[in-house]
C-alpha cells in the first residue's frame, strides 16, 4: 500500500528536520481534494483532480492510491468518468492515510 523505500528516499532529500512539514502539507492539500470529491462530485474536474492526487500520492509512496487516481484518470480522460469508482479512491486514500500515520515512525 505505501512505497516506503520511496518515502525514506523523500525524507532525504528533503531533509529529516522538513519531513513533517512536507508531511502535513502533502495530507492537507489532499484531503480538500478528497473532500471536494466527497461533497460535489464534479465529473469536468474529475481528470484534473485524479492528475493531482495521484501526482502527490506517488511523492509520498502511497502506491495503490496513485494506482487508482490514475486509472480513474486515464477513464476520465476517455470520456469514461462515469466509470470511475470514485468511492473506491476515496476509501483507499483513507486506509493509505491510516496505515502511513501507524507505521510512518517505524520506517524512517
Amino acid at each position: 500500500m505505501i512505497n516506503w523505500p520511496r518515502v525514506t528516499q523523500l525524507r532525504d532529500e528533503i531533509g529529516a528536520e522538513d519531513f513533517g512539514e512536507v508531511v502535513q502539507l502533502f495530507l492537507e492539500e489532499v484531503e480538500e481534494v478528497i473532500d471536494r470529491m466527497r461533497e460535489n462530485p464534479d465529473s469536468d474536474r474529475l481528470e484534473s483532480d485524479l492528475h493531482f492526487l495521484k501526482g502527490s500520492a506517488l511523492n509520498l509512496g502511497f502506491r495503490s492510491f496513485s494506482t487508482l487516481c490514475q486509472d480513474g484518470e486515464r477513464k476520465a480522460a476517455a470520456g469514461r468518468a462515469d466509470e470511475v469508482d470514485v468511492a473506491a479512491v476515496l476509501l483507499n486514500f483513507e486506509q493509505s492515510r491510516d496505515v502511513f500515520q501507524a507505521e510512518l515512525a517505524a520506517h524512517v
